[in-house]
């Protein structure tokens, strides 16, 4: 009967085991949860396209070059005010407060040269935007020019992408499934551990000396034998 019972007990535990996932299952799941996330974002998104304009300071010949450098950093950070894209609003097809949140403007510490950028759901779009600021900004730096000393030029107009500048589905999807794996890491990492063959241990214990003492009847048994004797 114990032999039984033992073996119920130990059916049950494989039974149990065969069950019970496996600890690192969140890794997985978290993964493959990321990868169909990205991968959606990037189908569903419509793409948005990126064109880029040059401008350059240029000193005259009474202004250092360091100088034409100082102000092409100052001209950066106007590009985006409101009296630049209000002069550009009109060319760009767009209202200032729109048109703010579709260009940027960048520069470099060792060149005067600024890069306006303008972004798009239409590559035609992107173009006009980043031409329009780039011409509004040369006419209204250049309206000081006798002052400063510096004049702003067209490097580089913008021309239309042909691809857009916005990730792919495969690249959303990628990055989906990183972060996913990164998630499911890092929840292995924090979880509490636990050990259910030494939780289980403790409750059987008690089984083990029940089943190690001598039955009732027996107990009596052995004592009518000795008074016999």
């Amino acid at each position: 009967m114990a032999d039984t019972t033992d073996q119920k007990k130990t059916d049950h535990r494989r039974r149990a085991r065969f069950l019970t996932p496996p600890a690192w299952w969140p890794l997985p799941v978290l993964a493959l949860l990321g990868l169909a996330a990205g991968g959606a974002y990037g189908v569903l998104k419509a793409p948005e396209y990126a064109a880029t304009s040059y401008v350059v300071a240029v000193p005259d010949d009474t202004t250092e070059p360091a100088t034409a450098l100082g102000f092409s950093q100052a001209y950066a950070r106007i590009a985006t005010s409101s009296s630049t894209l209000a002069y550009a609003q009109p060319r760009a097809g767009l209202s200032a407060r729109k048109l703010r949140s579709h260009v940027r403007a960048e520069t470099s510490p060792e060149s005067p040269m600024i890069a306006i950028t303008g972004t798009s759901k239409r590559p035609a779009q992107a173009a006009d935007i980043a031409n329009a600021v780039a011409d509004a900004l040369s006419l209204s730096s250049n309206q000081a020019a006798k002052n400063t000393g510096v004049q702003l030029l067209l490097f580089s107009q913008a021309v239309a992408p042909t691809e857009p500048a916005s990730p792919s589905a495969r690249v959303s999807g990628a990055v989906g499934l990183c972060a996913g794996g990164l998630l499911g890491g890092l929840w292995m990492l924090a979880r509490p551990r636990r050990r259910p063959e030494a939780a289980a241990a403790p409750a059987a214990a008690p089984a083990e000396e029940y089943a190690s003492l001598p039955a009732q009847g027996e107990h009596s048994e052995t004592k009518e034998k000795e008074s016999v004797r």
